[in-house]
């Protein structure tokens, strides 16, 4: 931990909140019902969501993220509730890690993800909607190959999040973010914390996250990882240092090397001070011993005997050695003036 120079943070629940709002709404069909066709004209659209509710790209969009535990989908989730919307009855949910989710609404398949999610399931996204909901994550909808709108979503930074970026630069650091979200999003909180674009890494899918650490370490840096997802679980374990943030998921809690038992930030800070300082004691009690040890056994094997009659007795030379070990572990508990939980 004392040889770190590279800290990457995770973007949704690390650095930001991880609880999302849902902001625009960009509906391009908009029948009552899940009977869809394909003559959709998106030309007369505006570049940019709109934020008035639709109830019915809404009920869609909450029916297939039911089967999901991530943020997005627990925000889409919570503004259908606020709406009152009935959940559409659905089944066959299927998660891709990074892109979307799938499941069966009312008999037709739904999809709910990233562009490259639609672009996959052979779904076509217009220009000008690739270019909505600047600055937040986008949720594009569609069914059965037919895009129905886009939901953008928006994120707060946590409330340490810029001091501690702030805080670990100045200890010499690098700070890094790594997000699988799109680049602009990324973008609007890196701006945030001031952190330059060259250390920003997003859209990184979840299994490519791990190769982006392992890439960083392949240029001579140690680096930490700091994250809380699922989806960090791999990056965590190829850190040199992995640390998890105790509000967060169990796999992400179990493979990190460091659990930050507080939902704070700021402890990413602490750790590091503390291992610093830690590593610094025992520098100073590895060369106070062996000065100790290097005068004390001579003397008490007789050295100074012949020229000075100097010699230690026993009951001295056990003194000597006890007071050592008070030194060394007096020196240790110092450490508590700086670190108090």
């Amino acid at each position: 931990m004392h040889q770190l120079d590279t800290v990457v943070f995770d973007k949704t629940g690390t650095l930001t909140t991880g609880i999302l709002t849902l902001t625009d709404y960009l509906p391009i069909f908009e029948n009552s019902d899940l009977h869809l066709t394909s003559e959709i004209n998106v030309s007369n659209r505006q570049d940019a969501c709109s934020t008035s509710v639709n109830p019915q790209l809404l009920q869609i969009a909450a029916a297939v993220e039911r089967g999901s535990c991530h943020p997005i989908a627990a925000a889409i989730l919570l503004e259908a509730e606020k709406q009152a919307l009935p959940l559409l009855a659905a089944e066959d949910f299927y998660t891709e890690p990074g892109l979307g989710v799938s499941a069966l609404v009312e008999g037709r398949r739904v999809f709910a993800g990233n562009a490259e999610w639609m672009t996959q399931q052979g779904v076509a996204i217009a220009t000008e909607l690739l270019g909505s909901c600047q600055g937040k994550t986008a949720v594009y909808v569609a069914c059965e190959g037919v895009l129905l709108g886009v939901i953008g979503l928006k994120d707060t930074l946590r409330p340490d999040a810029k001091a501690t970026v702030e805080r670990l630069r100045a200890m010499g650091l690098r700070v890094m973010m790594l997000t699988g979200d799109r680049p602009e999003a990324a973008d609007a909180i890196a701006n945030q914390l001031d952190l330059p674009t060259t250390d920003v890494l997003a859209q990184v899918r979840p299994f490519e996250k791990a190769r982006a650490i392992a890439a960083l370490q392949a240029q001579g840096r140690k680096v930490a990882m700091v994250g809380d997802g699922i989806n960090d679980a791999p990056a965590l374990a190829q850190a040199d240092v992995g640390i998890g943030l105790h509000g967060g998921t169990d796999v992400a809690v179990e493979t990190a090397q460091i659990v930050l038992m507080r939902n704070a930030l700021m402890d990413v800070v602490e750790s590091i001070e503390l291992s610093r300082a830690t590593f610094n004691k025992i520098r100073q009690n590895l060369f106070w011993a062996f000065g100790y040890n290097t005068l004390g056994i001579p003397v008490a094997a007789g050295v100074l005997l012949p020229a000075t009659g100097i010699l230690l007795s026993p009951a001295a030379a056990g003194a000597f050695m006890a007071f050592s070990s008070v030194s060394v572990v007096t020196n240790s508990l110092l450490l508590r003036r700086g670190f108090r939980p």
